[in-house]
């Protein structure tokens, strides 16, 4: 009887485990193992006028996120997030590592279409908007 008892309160804390989780309702692919979508041979470039640009404030649900690029010779030669969420220990931990991975994305990809980094979402997404925002005003 009390293998019984054990095993119906073990299927019940299951159940109750599975219907708690929580899914991505984010359309953006996680790692699955099937291949992405390839980028273009010659992604377009921040071709325009040279200089800094900075992108507007993307906000996003822990703080808004803005990048500042560098164009020389119509190539983004420099990127940088100069706003980004930072004020718990979580969002330090996250952004330390994501941002320096999403500055460098932009400098292979030349454009606003980089990868979205696991486990920042957020930050990714709003690093997107903002930095596609200073490539809009290079091209002013």
């Amino acid at each position: 009887m009390r293998r019984i008892a054990i095993a119906a309160a073990a299927t019940v804390s299951v159940v109750v485990l599975l219907f708690s989780y929580r899914t991505s309702t984010d359309a953006t692919p996680v790692a699955t193992g099937r291949p992405q979508p390839s980028r273009p041979a010659n992604p377009p470039t921040a071709a325009g006028g040279d200089g800094t640009f900075t992108g507007d404030a993307a906000d996003t649900r822990y703080g808004p996120v803005q990048v500042r690029i560098t164009v020389t010779g119509g190539r983004i030669t420099a990127a940088d997030a100069i706003d980004y969420p930072q004020e718990s220990g979580r969002d330090v931990r996250i952004n330390s590592a994501a941002v320096p991975e999403l500055n460098q994305e932009t400098l292979q990809a030349q454009s606003a279409q980089i990868d979205t980094v696991s486990g920042a979402t957020y930050t990714s997404e709003g690093y997107q908007q903002s930095l596609q925002s200073a490539i809009d005003q290079a091209h002013r």
